[in-house]
């Protein structure tokens, strides 16, 4: 597997770095998590209408369509057969969620099964 990282250059968000670490490792981990074997995990960050857009993306199993609209909810798990020994609580993307709106963002994912999965980030630029 390959991680591919990829950043404009010269752009700039305020973010408390400590708790956006946070985020960024929760979404590496899920993509890496469920990436097929042998496929790429990529970041992307560039300026966009006075935003700053992160894209996390992987080439995995996705995310079935009827689970999208519930994966930011504390305790939701898209793989119900996971326990908390065998990987997560359930709780990485709703944290993920309100670390990115608590500095002003908003956080989504795009998904199609089977496909991969690209969740993106969107924060204030400046």
């Amino acid at each position: 597997m390959s991680l591919v990282y990829q950043c404009e250059k010269n752009i700039t968000v305020h973010i408390d770095q400590k708790r956006f670490e946070q985020v960024m490792i929760n979404l590496l981990d899920n993509a890496l998590k469920y990436a097929d074997q042998g496929s790429t995990v990529s970041i992307d960050a560039r300026a966009k209408k006075n935003n700053i857009v992160i894209i996390v993306s992987d080439a995995g199993r996705g995310i079935p369509e009827e689970d999208l609209p519930h994966i930011f909810e504390r305790f939701y798990r898209v793989d119900k057969s996971r326990s908390r020994t065998s990987g997560g609580t359930g709780l990485g993307l709703a944290i993920a969620k309100k670390i990115v709106e608590a500095h002003g963002g908003s956080i989504y994912a795009a998904s199609e099964y089977g496909k991969g999965t690209n969740m993106i980030i969107t924060l204030p630029e400046g």
